[in-house]
């Protein structure tokens, strides 16, 4: 068996892939800010992100931030992986950042042209929004008497078990370059999406839809995120909803 890295191997995609790989007998090694003994910030690289490194050939590559440094994260793994001789470097990036221009997704698609450029073998999978993040979002603004929501905008929830299951047949196979986009099995509406989250925490909220501005929201709202070609998942946003929240209502 192979000794693979997992890259923000602690958060909510990685662990569920570093799961299924030790369940597959692979070695693995998690790579987070906090995680020893590979407890390193891809951001400042370092003696830390070597010795992560070393021996190891396949990196997956999941740590990702809003906040900001994906670029810099990326340019320190890929360093590293050269001087190693990683054989193997998959990495997970989002359906449509090449068609949207928000800052988070020009981001990845940097990463993306690094990772192409790299002369690593390489994997790419874009995969739509995992259920988890949209009820987040949810949770967020329905905390206000009012659920505003940006008019006009659907999403393509997916479970990020599935996802987790992709990416471990990726990173035990050979570098495939871009692999076909994985999408949740529907296109929802957004305040669709709401109710179904109201429904299933026993909240109230008023539905409000408020038109943005911007040509980042235009390439939402006319779907540049989403692959319903590639409606390939199978769990359903109240399927999430049921085992997250059963029993639940505030």
């Amino acid at each position: 068996m192979t000794t693979i890295l997992v890259t923000g191997g602690t958060g909510t995609l990685g662990r569920l892939v570093v799961e299924r790989l030790r369940a597959n007998g692979h070695e693995v090694r998690v790579l987070s800010r906090r995680s020893r003994p590979y407890a390193v910030d891809l951001r400042e690289g370092g003696s830390g992100l070597d010795a992560a490194v070393a021996g190891v050939d396949t990196i997956v590559h999941c740590a990702t931030t809003a906040r900001g440094g994906d670029e810099q994260a990326a340019r320190h793994l890929i360093t590293a992986a050269r001087r190693a001789g990683v054989r193997h470097l998959v990495y997970i990036s989002i359906v449509g950042i090449d068609r949207v221009p928000f800052g988070y997704y020009k981001a990845k698609l940097a990463v993306e042209k690094q990772i192409e450029a790299s002369g690593l073998g390489w994997t790419i999978l874009r995969a739509t929004q995992f259920h988890d993040l949209v009820a987040t979002l949810l949770q967020a603004l329905s905390k206000l008497p009012v659920l505003f929501l940006p008019a006009g905008v659907s999403d393509q929830p997916l479970d990020v078990a599935e996802v987790a299951d992709r990416l471990t047949g990726l990173a035990t196979g050979r570098p495939a370059g871009r692999v076909d986009d994985m999408g949740g099995p529907e296109v929802r509406t957004l305040p669709d999406l709401a109710r179904a989250y109201l429904k299933a925490t026993g909240r109230r909220r008023p539905i409000v839809n408020v038109p943005l501005f911007g040509r980042a929201y235009r390439a939402f709202r006319t779907g540049g995120h989403l692959t319903p070609e590639r409606a390939v998942g199978k769990g359903t946003f109240e399927e999430y909803l049921a085992a997250r929240f059963d029993g639940v209502r505030s």
